[in-house]
């Protein structure tokens, strides 16, 4: 019932709009998911400056643009869904330089079968916790960071797998890890003092900080096929992805993006829970 409760006033809390000013720089067009991918200033009461995708309005010419482009336009969030709308160019801007070189990724992501490298992080209480430490379970493993306000981004993967936590309560077989990326801010205390009542709600659901643990964090993220830059610039930008591991840290299953809806994910961990027990 507490996360139930929670739940449904993170609900109430995001169904209000709100619209701000942005201004960036575009790095790609992803047309097939309707997206921009903005390096942009800070918003001012909203978000620092980062890179980040934008799902842009049904109404936006997209041909009109291209990388590079300068750009201003209004961020309107309500209803838990974020769109990118009336935009103006305002000329061209030289790409940063992290992001030039954001996919020279020295880790390679693991084919479906291989085994993760077994790496360390702090618990929410600054102890060490090795990913071995789960060895026996399978483990659901998520990215985020706390400074990300974006309602379909970090925060909804967090809603997410407190779903997936609640509906596997009574199943001692799997576990759900929150991982955050952010290894100069995502302290144990900064990710308690944020998640930490949402966690509480369910011991299945864990969260690990990175702080001090940079190579693990780039190994574990790499080896998932997730990418992030900038955190020494106070300028993050990043990919999305979740992975299903075996009790061997096999990789079984990775969920892109933000999009995954939970209940289908549910269904796909059932099935392959089911299929492990014969």
């Amino acid at each position: 019932m507490k996360s139930l409760i929670i739940l449904l006033l993170l609900i109430v809390i995001s169904c209000s709009k709100k619209s701000y000013p942005v201004r960036g720089t575009i790095l790609e067009i992803r047309k097939e998911s309707n997206e921009f991918l903005i390096n942009h200033d800070d918003i001012p009461g909203f978000m620092m400056a980062m890179t980040m995708p934008f799902t842009l309005s049904d109404s936006l010419d997209i041909d009109r643009y291209s990388i590079g482009d300068s750009i201003k336009f209004r961020l309107v969030i309500e209803n838990q869904t974020a769109v990118a709308t009336q935009f103006h160019l305002e000329g061209k801007n030289a790409l940063p330089e992290s992001v030039d070189n954001w996919k020279d990724d020295e880790y390679t992501p693991l084919a479906i079968g291989e085994i993760f490298d077994d790496v360390s992080f702090l618990d929410l209480d600054s102890n060490i916790i090795y990913i071995s430490s789960n060895d026996g379970k399978f483990r659901f493993i998520s990215y985020i960071f706390t400074r990300c306000p974006m309602p379909n981004m970090c925060p909804a993967v967090v809603t997410k797998n407190q779903y997936l936590a609640q509906a596997f309560s009574e199943n001692t077989d799997i576990e759900f890890i929150l991982v955050s990326f952010d290894y100069v801010y995502d302290t144990p205390t900064i990710i308690k003092s944020i998640y930490g009542s949402l966690l509480g709600a369910n011991p299945k659901l864990k969260a690990y900080s990175s702080f001090g643990h940079l190579n693990d964090i780039f190994t574990l993220a790499g080896q998932s096929n997730v990418s992030f830059w900038g955190i020494d610039e106070n300028n993050i930008g990043h990919t999305l992805r979740s992975v299903l591991l075996d009790p061997e840290r096999r990789l079984l299953k990775g969920f892109d993006g933000t999009d995954w809806r939970p209940e289908v994910a549910e269904r796909d961990i059932r099935n392959i829970l089911k299929a492990y027990s014969y």
